[in-house]
C-alpha cells in the first residue's frame, strides 16, 4: 500500500506505551500504516508519495484540548487583544494603546482571558486610570479571569450603566461616593454580569467571524493543537452559533477536529433545550472532524459553582438537586453522555447524590459522562466518580488564580488542587485542557507547564512535585480522546489511528521547565495533511488568509506573546528572505534590544518566522 505522506528522521514519541519512540511513519488516507524505522516507513513510498524530513526534530501526536471554548472563541478571536505571557503591564498597556489608536468608531477593544497580574513584572492589575489614559475616546473593556471586569469611561457610556442602573442578580457594578459607576464590574458570586455586558459590544459580520474562526484554528495549529472538545458556553445558542463552524466542516476546511457539546442558555427552562436538542441530534452525530458529544458543561444553572477564589466558596441552590435530575433522567434515557462544571467538592457530593440516585432507576452502564474541574475533589468522591464510569477533565484555571486560592485556603490545601496523582491512582480517566478562551490561556504549553512544574503563571510553586513529561502529555493526547469517546481513534502514534501530530520547536522532553512555556510546533499534520508550518518547514504551509477587518487585533499581535530572546533564536533558523534578512545588523540589534522596542509589532517585519 503506497503512503500519501511519509516523515522520516524524526524523534517520534508515540505516546503508545507497546511502542513509545519511533523515527518515521507512514500515512494513507488520513490514519497511520507505518510507525517505526526509517527504512520501515520509506518501504510504503510510492510514485505520489511525498516524503518529509523531519531533521530530528521532536515530534508528539497531535494535542488535544478536553475543555476548549472553540466555537464561541473562534467567532471573536479577530476582535480580542491578547496579553498570554506579556511579561509587564507598561508591555501590555502600550499594546492596548497602539490598538485604541487604530480601532475604527464604534468598535471596542476587547482583552478577554488568559491573563493574570501575577505575570506582570508589577505585580499589579490595570487601574480604570491606566485605560482611560490609554484610550480616552474608544471603547475598551478587560475582563480578568471569572471575577471582574474593567471598563473606561468611553465603554461605560455606550454600556449606558448609570447612577440609576440596579445591580443584576449575582453581580456588583462598582459605584463612587456619589453612586456613579466607576467602570469595575465584579462578579458576586457568578460571571453573569462580566459576560452581559460584554455581549452588549458590536459583533462581527458573518464573513468576518468565519475569517476569524479560521484564524482562531490556524494559531491552535500553530501551538500543536489538532483536536478540541468544546464545552459551549454561555451566549452560543445552537444551531444558530454554530453556523459558521459547520459550514466549515460542510467544506472540509477545519483544521481542528471538533467534539461539540451542547450547553443550556435559559435559566428555569434548562429540561425543555434538551428535550428539544435530543430531538435534533445524536450523539456521535457528524465526522471524525465535525462531531456531537453531548450534554453540558451548564446543565442547569443551580448547578453552576464559579471558581472565584477571591470570593467565598458559593452554596448552590436548596433547588439544584430538584432541577439537576430530571435533566440528568432525560440525558440518560437518551444515552447522551453529560459533562458537568463543578469546582468545589461540597458541590461534587450533592451532585454524585443525584447521578447515583438516577443510576438507580436507569442504570448508566457505561453512558460515558464526567466532570470538568474538580479543584478541591475528595478521595471519597473521586471513588465515587469510578464507580459510576465517570472521567474527571482538568483544567489549568490553578496556574492563572493559585495565589487567589492560596491567600484563602493556605499552601497545604492548594497542594492537593486538583489531585491529579490521586485520580490516575484510582483508575479515573483524566484528560487536561484550557478552559480557554475567557479564563485561561489557549496555548497547551501553558498548561503543560503547570502540570510539570506544579508553578503558576506568576512563579507561585503550588505542587510540591509536578507530573512526569511523560504523564502529562499523554493526559493532553491519549488521556483527552476518551472524553469524546474517540479512545483509541486518537491521541497516539499508532497503526490504524488519525493521523495527527506535531514537530516542535524544542524538544519538551530535554528543555528547561521554563522553556517549555515557549514551545510551539514548527510542523503540524492533521488527518495526514500539513495544515501548519514555519522555520524550515515553512514552504510547506498553507498560505494564511488575509486578517479581516483589517484593523483587528490579529493582524498586529497574533497569538500568545514571545520573548525576543526566543525570536531571535527563530530568526537566526528562518531560511526565507524578508526585510529584516536584507540587513544582517538586524539580528544584533534583535537580540539586544528591549522587549518594548518590539513587543506587539513582529507582524511588521514582514517574515514567516515572526508570524505568531
Amino acid at each position: 500500500m503506497n503512503a500519501d505522506l511519509i516523515l522520516v528522521n524524526g524523534k517520534i514519541h508515540t505516546v503508545d506505551r507497546d511502542l513509545p519512540t519511533a523515527t518515521a511513519v507512514a500515512i494513507k488516507d488520513g490514519k497511520f500504516i507505518v510507525v517505526g524505522s526509517d527504512e520501515q516507513a520509506m518501504a510504503s513510498k510510492g510514485a505520489t508519495t511525498h516524503v518529509i524530513d523531519l531533521k530530528r526534530r521532536t515530534v508528539i501526536p497531535g494535542l488535544n484540548d478536553s475543555h476548549l471554548h472553540l466555537i464561541r472563541g473562534g467567532l471573536n478571536y479577530n476582535l480580542e487583544l491578547r496579553w498570554e505571557g506579556v511579561p509587564s503591564l507598561s508591555d501590555a498597556l502600550q499594546m492596548l494603546k497602539a490598538q485604541a489608536d487604530r480601532t475604527p468608531a464604534p468598535q471596542w477593544v476587547r482583552v478577554v482571558g488568559g491573563w493574570t497580574e501575577f505575570q506582570f513584572a508589577e505585580r499589579r492589575m490595570p487601574t480604570l486610570e491606566d485605560l482611560n489614559k490609554a484610550a480616552p475616546d474608544t471603547p475598551v473593556f478587560v475582563l480578568h479571569l471569572y471575577d471582574r471586569a474593567l471598563l473606561n469611561r468611553a465603554a461605560l457610556k455606550v454600556v449606558g450603566y448609570t447612577k440609576d442602573t440596579p445591580n443584576p442578580p449575582g453581580g456588583e457594578i462598582q459605584r463612587d461616593a456619589n453612586g456613579e459607576p466607576t467602570g469595575m464590574l465584579i462578579a458576586r458570586p457568578n460571571a453573569m454580569i462580566l459576560y452581559s455586558t460584554l455581549s452588549k459590544g458590536p459583533t462581527l459580520p458573518l464573513e468576518y467571524q468565519v475569517n476569524s474562526t479560521r484564524h482562531f484554528m490556524r494559531e491552535l495549529n500553530r501551538l500543536g493543537i489538532t483536536s478540541a472538545i468544546d464545552a459551549g458556553g454561555g451566549f452560543q445558542n445552537y444551531p444558530d452559533d454554530y453556523k459558521v463552524i459547520s459550514d466549515l466542516a460542510a467544506k472540509n476546511e477545519l483544521t481542528v477536529r471538533i467534539a461539540y457539546n451542547l450547553f443550556t442558555q435559559k435559566p428555569k427552562q434548562e429540561l425543555s433545550d434538551f428535550q428539544n436538542w435530543t430531538n435534533l441530534v445524536k450523539p456521535g452525530d457528524g465526522s471524525d472532524f465535525f462531531r456531537h458529544n453531548g450534554a453540558g458543561e451548564m446543565l442547569v444553572f443551580s448547578a453552576a459553582d464559579f471558581e472565584d477564589f477571591l470570593e467565598p466558596r458559593p452554596d448552590l441552590s436548596k433547588s439544584m438537586e430538584e432541577e439537576l435530575e430530571p435533566v440528568v433522567r432525560h440525558l440518560v434515557e437518551h444515552r447522551w453522555p453529560f459533562r458537568l462544571h463543578a469546582t468545589y467538592n461540597e458541590s461534587i457530593t450533592r451532585m454524585l447524590n443525584v447521578f447515583e440516585k438516577v443510576n438507580r432507576d436507569i442504570p448508566f452502564n457505561g453512558l460515558p459522562w464526567f466532570f470538568d474541574h474538580a479543584e478541591t475533589i475528595t478521595p471519597e468522591n473521586i471513588a465515587r466518580v469510578r464507580a459510576l464510569g465517570g472521567g474527571i477533565a482538568i483544567q489549568d484555571r490553578m496556574a492563572f488564580q493559585g495565589e487567589y486560592f492560596v491567600d484563602r485556603y493556605g499552601n497545604k490545601a492548594a497542594e492537593q488542587t486538583p489531585p491529579i496523582k490521586r485520580m490516575l491512582s484510582e483508575g479515573v480517566p483524566v484528560g487536561a485542557g484550557s478552559d480557554a478562551t475567557r479564563v485561561s490561556s489557549y496555548n497547551p504549553w501553558t498548561s503543560l507547564y503547570w502540570l510539570v512544574t506544579g508553578k503558576t503563571v506568576g512563579g507561585l510553586e503550588l505542587y510540591p512535585e509536578g507530573l512526569t513529561r511523560d504523564t502529562a502529555l499523554e493526559l493532553y493526547t491519549h488521556g483527552s480522546a476518551w472524553f469524546s469517546s474517540e479512545q483509541g481513534k486518537k491521541g497516539m502514534i499508532k497503526v490504524g489511528q488519525l493521523a495527527d501530530l506535531a514537530a516542535l520547536s524544542a524538544d519538551y522532553f530535554s528543555v528547561n521547565d521554563d522553556a517549555i512555556k515557549w514551545i510551539e510546533s514548527v510542523l503540524t499534520v492533521v488527518d495526514g495533511k500539513v495544515v501548519y508550518g514555519a522555520q524550515e518547514f515553512d514552504n510547506l504551509s498553507p498560505k494564511a488568509i488575509p486578517v479581516m477587518p483589517d484593523w483587528s487585533p490579529v493582524a498586529k499581535v497574533p497569538g500568545h506573546w514571545k520573548p525576543v530572546a526566543a525570536a531571535v533564536a527563530q530568526l537566526h533558523q528562518c531560511q526565507g528572505p524578508c526585510a529584516v534578512h536584507a540587513h544582517s545588523h538586524n539580528r544584533a540589534r534583535l537580540s539586544s534590544a528591549p522587549i518594548s522596542d518590539f513587543q506587539g509589532f513582529w507582524g511588521a517585519f514582514g517574515c514567516s518566522c515572526f508570524a505568531f
